[in-house]
């Protein structure tokens, strides 16, 4: 089985650890912030549907975990999926991230590319070059690579895909001369990362947008991080 490199924050050295009570308390709080995931709101002493959220739903409703709604008002403008002119130089079907801008593009035919935000490696740990994809997996699994193990002893030797998952609901593993160069573009359980250097040297994405990108991206792919 294949391993990936850690996830982590740039001002927090310890491994992405969801399970912890002070790390839950964290995502507690920031996640009321960032996700719409609940599908009832408060309105004095009755509940009602939140539309945003219940399309959301319906959208997703044939994944085997939720995806949950972002508030997307929360972050910048730049890191919204939208189309804008082909500015890359690459061909049609090209992955191009553009680590300083943190965001994401893929090459349309039409001189114009698909934008996303995305979150890159943080100072020290970030890669770039050219590679393709060598394989897609929706809600993997994810496997703590031993230098995580010397960080966090006692950490499982895997995390099953699911909602509090690092790689988030899809993995597009990146290949280079046949060999996995062991970095991913891949959702997140951590949307309030987007925009930042955070990872150790993996792209992540917003679920909603990994999940659009995982089905217009065959294996083979090229991608360029830059």
């Amino acid at each position: 089985m294949s391993t990936t490199v850690g996830h982590h924050s740039k001002k927090n050295t310890a491994p992405y650890w969801p399970y912890g009570s002070i790390k839950l308390s964290r995502r507690w709080v920031v996640s009321s912030l960032i996700y719409n995931s609940s599908p009832l709101a408060l309105t004095g002493c009755g509940m009602t549907a939140q539309p945003q959220n219940i399309a959301q739903t319906r959208r997703f409703a044939g994944e085997p975990f939720e995806v949950r709604a972002v508030n997307r008002a929360r972050f910048d403008p730049s890191l919204q999926p939208t189309r804008v002119p082909n500015t890359t130089g690459e061909r049609p079907g090209t992955v191009v991230i553009d680590t300083a801008a943190r965001q994401l593009f893929l090459v349309e035919d039409d001189g114009k590319a698909a934008r996303y935000g995305v979150a890159v490696g943080a100072a020290g740990q970030a890669w770039k070059g050219r590679a393709s994809v060598g394989r897609k997996t929706a809600w993997p699994a994810w496997y703590p690579t031993d230098e995580m193990k010397k960080v966090a002893p006692g950490i499982p030797a895997r995390i099953p895909p699911g909602e509090d998952n690092p790689l988030g609901a899809r993995a597009l593993y990146l290949y280079r001369g046949g060999r996995d160069t062991l970095y991913r573009i891949h959702g997140t359980s951590e949307p309030w990362t987007i925009g930042t250097e955070a990872s150790s040297g993996c792209i992540r994405m917003f679920n909603e947008d990994v999940i659009a990108l995982y089905d217009r991206v065959r294996i083979g792919t090229s991608v360029l991080v830059k």
